[in-house]
């Protein structure tokens, strides 16, 4: 299992490059004396498929549900590593948390299952969100620690559980915070803090223990999620990147076959694309 350190070692190493290529870019801005800048992207490798869904970890490992339903991970060359064949056993698929190489979560949120995953596609535990009285939850995700949040919609809260099922602790009512319903399709844990993204309300951000640190108008934004320190999302066909505690968002550019793909995701050197073609892994850190 990763320890704390090697998580924050993990963190900063994938800041580093992160930062290195936001240098990049802005250095391109600047010599090319244009206000608008394409990322510089180099295709490197496809998996040629009819698939619905895509995840790749920060090893490069990705994992793909193709249509018919079969669950398949790739290494980081996209060579086929394994199958899971027992996904329509707990009906559809709905996610996958990949943020830790060694283990993964698939949720399947009509049954409110969650089976965890080793690096070898070995199911190590079952959990049923039911038990821990969860009845209506579309956003789960994987801790630091290997525990798991998850966002509680009936109640408002954000909860987090033990490898068990078992509830550690939640939030306030966030209903009596911001009068308001939250329906967020994203959690994510990095850098320190647990990130709640709904379109429509914005972006939630909050410490370990539960607590609401801030709230910010990210609002319309796709494939959100974190880089590092730095939040990152699509909109309007352009990559957006945040840094909490930045007034500014700024807004880059990706080819237009890039950023038209029903599914992008950042590693800290590749980008990840699903299409109707398949999945494409396109290099942009070098």
């Amino acid at each position: 299992m990763q320890s704390l350190m090697e998580h924050r070692y993990n963190s900063n190493s994938t800041e580093m490059r992160f930062l290195i290529f936001i240098a990049t870019i802005f250095s391109c801005l600047i010599n090319s004396g244009k206000s608008q800048q394409l990322i510089p992207v180099e295709h490197s490798k496809s998996i040629k498929g009819d698939f619905s869904y895509c995840m790749p970890d920060q090893l490069g490992n990705v994992y793909a549900l193709s249509r018919s339903g079969q669950l398949k991970k790739y290494n980081a060359n996209l060579d086929s590593m394994g199958v899971f064949n027992e996904v329509r056993r707990y009906g559809k698929l709905y996610s996958i948390s990949a943020d830790n190489s060694l283990r993964s979560l698939l949720y399947f949120k009509e049954y409110r299952i969650i089976l965890v995953l080793d690096r070898l596609m070995q199911v190590v535990n079952k959990i049923d969100i039911r038990k821990a009285n969860i009845f209506q939850a579309q956003a789960i995700a994987q801790g630091y620690d290997n525990t798991i949040w998850v966002f509680d919609e009936q109640e408002s809260r954000l909860k987090k559980l033990d490898e068990s099922g078992k509830l550690l602790f939640e939030s306030a009512d966030l209903r009596l915070v911001f009068n308001e319903t939250l329906t967020p399709s994203t959690i994510f844990d990095a850098a320190g803090f647990v990130y709640l993204y709904d379109a429509a309300k914005g972006l939630y951000i909050f410490d370990y223990y539960g607590a609401l640190k801030n709230r910010i108008a990210l609002l319309g934004w796709t494939s959100v999620q974190a880089l590092g320190k730095k939040i990152i999302g699509f909109k309007n066909g352009k990559m957006m990147v945040y840094t909490p505690g930045d007034i500014d968002i700024k807004e880059m550019h990706l080819p237009a076959s890039i950023s038209m793909a029903a599914q992008i995701r950042f590693t800290s050197n590749a980008i990840y694309l699903l299409d109707s073609t398949g999945i494409s892994q396109y290099e942009w850190n070098k």
